[in-house]
């Protein structure tokens, strides 16, 4: 038995499947990821942009954060590819339960999934730091230097998590309840190396682990299917 043919018995044998999955989920959409080669990391800028997307920061420089805001993280235009059109297909089918993501671009709940759980946040909601006013990322991308609330007139931050800090404790309760019932674990596109979100695999306690991706994570050892792949092409053979 291949590869493939493991992960749809898998699949078949599988009533609570859950999915975690980070930027090669989105690379297949157009958006690139931070640590590849051509990825943002490697792109020059005037601050790493580690440091640009910091809350200190945002703090300091909220007009610089803002310039590359705008044009690094927000995709508009980008649209769900083949995996999360098949993580939406196979919800609906009532075999996959949930869907936990490092991305912050929506792209999951465009596809049709409706139990989606974004560790880091999401591009698509914005929040006045004064009244708490919403705003979507057509108001920032219309918007120059510091986006302010129309009602207060406060700043406008993205509902996005920085580093430094802490994430969501709703979402990640939801998160570990969800793996921790799970009777298979998919992850993919992800290097497992941004923690805490990494560490929530450790809470999966069942014997379907498998891991898809372009190159080797430090849990492949732990895994009980591994496959080296792009995710919206090996997710794209399952039948549901």
């Amino acid at each position: 038995m291949n590869e493939l043919e493991t992960l749809q018995k898998y699949v078949d044998e599988s009533k609570k499947i859950v999915f975690f999955g980070g930027a090669g989920v989105s690379t297949e959409s157009g958006i690139p990821d931070f640590r590849s080669v051509d990825g943002l990391y490697n792109q020059k800028y005037d601050y790493p942009p580690e440091t640009i997307l910091s809350h200190t920061f945002y703090r300091r420089y909220p007009e610089e954060f803002y310039r590359f805001y705008r044009d690094k993280m927000i995709y508009s235009d980008a649209k769900p590819n083949k995996a999360h059109l098949k993580l939406a297909e196979m919800e609906a089918k009532g075999k996959l339960t949930a869907v936990v993501t490092q991305n912050i671009d929506g792209l999951h709940q465009l596809a049709g999934s409706k139990n989606v759980y974004e560790l880091h946040g999401s591009v698509l909601r914005n929040y006045c730091e004064s009244c708490h006013e919403f705003y979507d990322e057509k108001f920032i991308m219309n918007t120059e230097g510091v986006p302010k609330c129309e009602k207060c007139g406060g700043p406008v931050k993205p509902d996005v998590v920085l580093y430094e800090e802490g994430l969501d404790d709703m979402t990640m309760s939801n998160s570990l309840k969800a793996i921790s019932e799970a009777d298979m674990l998919i992850i993919g596109g992800t290097s497992l190396s941004v923690y805490p979100a990494a560490g929530l695999i450790d809470y999966y306690r069942g014997n379907k682990l498998v891991l898809i991706n372009m190159t080797s994570t430090p849990r492949d050892s732990k895994a009980d299917l591994v496959i080296y792949g792009k995710i919206g092409e090996v997710l794209d053979t399952i039948t549901v």
